[in-house]
């Protein structure tokens, strides 16, 4: 049993490391992106990913810790 506690600690660690602002910027921005695709906005996603990115970055470093 303690192994699968390591094994989540271990994958916590690697995925949120310092910042839960970028997991979870990163994850939404994997899921929007593989959204607007399948919606069939591929021009639209090459502009709007880069600009969600930069947003996430941003409030990364805004965000009190």
């Amino acid at each position: 049993m303690k192994w699968i506690s390591t094994f989540g600690r271990f994958w916590y660690d690697f995925v949120v490391g310092d910042s839960v602002v970028l997991a979870i910027g990163g994850c939404a921005v994997i899921v929007i992106g593989a959204l607007l695709v399948w919606a069939g906005a591929n021009a639209f996603t090459q502009i709007a990913l880069p600009v969600i990115v930069v947003a996430t970055l941003a409030a990364s470093l805004r965000w009190p810790r």
